[in-house]
This record gives C-alpha cells, sequence and structure tokens, in this order.
C-alpha cells in the first residue's frame, strides 16, 4: 500500500472525459443528457463499452463495470472520469479493481453518492486524490460547476469555498438545508468521507476510511433518523468520530422520520452525536444529494471554518 499522496493531472479544456456506471443502471436519455453536458463545457465523452449493460438493478455484472473502470484508467487519453450516477453496487467492485493499475495511471475520478465505496477505496489502497462533487446527470447548477472546475482546472495553493446561497434560501422553508455550527472553530486536516451509509458498511474491511485527524464529511438521502443515527455509532465504535479533526455533516435530503411512529427529527439525530464533540462540528454545508454542491478532494488537506461558513483546500487537487 502506497503512503505518497498522489494528485491527478489537471482537467484541460478539449480533454476526453469518460463516461462509466459502475453502480445503477442507466438509459440512453441519461446518456445523451451527460455527452450533451460534456460537450457543451469543451470537452469530448468517450462512452464505456459497457455503459449500456443491464444486471437487474446495476449497469452490468461485476466483472463488465470493473473493466470498465480499468480501461478508462488505462486509456491515456482519458483525463476524468465521470460517473453516470450513484445508485447501489459499487462496493462489489472492491475487490476486483487493479489498485497498481489505477496509480500507475492517475486519472480524475468524479462522483458521489454510491461512488463513495470507489473514492475511499482508492485513496486507501492507491492514495490517489478522487473527488466528491456532481455526477453526469446532476441538475444544472452555477454553484456546482463553478467550484468542480476551478477544482479540476486550476490548481491553487490555496482556495476558499463558500456555502451555496440557494441552499440558504431553500432553508426558510426546508430547515434541513440550514447551516448549522454545533461546535465552533477551525479545524485543519485531509478530506476524508463521502455518503454515510457507504462509509459505516466499509468500517471493518480493508477499505475503510481512517478518519483520525482528518475533516470527515458525510452526507445522506432517503433515510430515517434511527439509521443514521446507527451509522454514525458504527462510526463512532470503529474509530471514534472523537479522534476526527472535524465533523461536516452536508445537507441531508429527505432524511425525516418514515411514519407515524415515534422518532427523534434529523437535527436531534445528529446531536446524539456532534453535541458530545470538542471538535468542531457542524451540519447542512452545501454538498451531498443536492443540486447545489460543491467538490471534496478526498484526502486533500483542508481548512474548516464555522465562523467563516468555509472550507478552504489548503493544497492544490491536481497537478
Amino acid at each position: 500500500m502506497p503512503r505518497t499522496l498522489l494528485k491527478p493531472p489537471r482537467l484541460r479544456a478539449g480533454d476526453v472525459i469518460g463516461l462509466v456506471a459502475p453502480g445503477g443502471r442507466i438509459n440512453d436519455d441519461a446518456i445523451g443528457y451527460a455527452v450533451a453536458r460534456i460537450e457543451t463545457l469543451g470537452f469530448r465523452a468517450k462512452l464505456a463499452n459497457n455503459l449500456r449493460a443491464v444486471h437487474g438493478g446495476y449497469a452490468g455484472a461485476v466483472r463488465q463495470r470493473v473493466d470498465d473502470l480499468h480501461a478508462m484508467f488505462a486509456e491515456r487519453d482519458v483525463r476524468a472520469i465521470w460517473c453516470m450516477r450513484g445508485g447501489s453496487g459499487c462496493i462489489s467492485l472492491l475487490e476486483h479493481l487493479d489498485y497498481a493499475l489505477i496509480r500507475a495511471n492517475p486519472t480524475i475520478l468524479l462522483g458521489y453518492s454510491d461512488i463513495s465505496a470507489l473514492q475511499l477505496a482508492i485513496l486507501k489502497q492507491a492514495r490517489l486524490v478522487t473527488f466528491h462533487g456532481p455526477v453526469a446527470t446532476s441538475g444544472p447548477s452555477d454553484y456546482a460547476l463553478e467550484h468542480m472546475l476551478a477544482v479540476l482546472m486550476h490548481p491553487q495553493a490555496s482556495y476558499t469555498i463558500p456555502m451555496a446561497l440557494e441552499n440558504s434560501r431553500r432553508a426558510l422553508l426546508e430547515p434541513h438545508f440550514s447551516l448549522r455550527t454545533v461546535t465552533s472553530g477551525q479545524a485543519t486536516g485531509p478530506l476524508i468521507g463521502g455518503n454515510l451509509s457507504l462509509v459505516s458498511a466499509l468500517m471493518g474491511t480493508p477499505y475503510a476510511a481512517d478518519f483520525r485527524k482528518a475533516i470527515l464529511f458525510l452526507e445522506e438521502v432517503n433515510e430515517a433518523p434511527y439509521r443514521i443515527d446507527r451509522w454514525l455509532t458504527q462510526l463512532d465504535l470503529s474509530v471514534g468520530l472523537r479522534n476526527a479533526a472535524a465533523l461536516m455533516v452536508g445537507i441531508c435530503d429527505r432524511c425525516g422520520p418514515e411514519d407515524e411512529e415515534p422518532s427523534l427529527t434529523l437535527d436531534e439525530t445528529l446531536d446524539l452525536h456532534l453535541k458530545p464533540l470538542v471538535i468542531p462540528a457542524v451540519s447542512g454545508y452545501s454538498f451531498g444529494h443536492i443540486r447545489h454542491q460543491f467538490t471534496l478532494p478526498l484526502g486533500v488537506t483542508a481548512r474548516l471554518d464555522t465562523a467563516r461558513q468555509t472550507v478552504t483546500l489548503l493544497e492544490p487537487a491536481v497537478s
């Protein structure tokens, strides 16, 4: 397992972006949307060989999805690999991935949701920076596009990301979009995390996130508070949330109580885990299953400032 953090080459105008579906199945409409989006941004699209494959709810069998990822990493002209969507199934690929091949061919890998499984495994096994950000089928957003391209195309020694005003406006009617500071302060450390259910599921495996002294970022969607409680407890029992440098929770959309049964609210559930911490802890930050999200490079050193409500990358994420 390599120790040195490896950064992929920056994305440049006109570069080839490979489209893959390592999780849930997709259709031709989604492919057409993604290709048009890539071309509108000034890049060229390359479709994975098995992009249209179907295996139940998955985008092909495990072998097909693994082959597509390997081919995209090995293809010299492909400068970024953009995941079409999340869904489920990425965790089944982890033991079959050639991490030496991936490290030998550092390429931008971008996506979120179920893609977190791939990102955490690649960070752990190949020490390659990957990017938690929009998928190729995400809805249009000037905010998301600005911060995605800034991180992928324009390496800077320091880059400060403010939260999206669009999300703050939405919070007027949907309180779970609100920015909350549970414990104030500043913290510095590598960015590690992703979709909460996947971060939890990898605990006890060779691909688990070691978030000690890291800024742990977590997000979720369509999950009841009791499940969020369970997964956060799993992280606390395995590594210890108190051992992180900070805990940053994104916007967890549609994560209220499911039915008429008694339940804590989302905020009450989060507070069970955030309030006992002495490290900076926040929720409602602009990432997750939302349109207006910023891009987080896993493994890159950053600073969370709860007073300014900003995340600052303290090193370039690409070379």
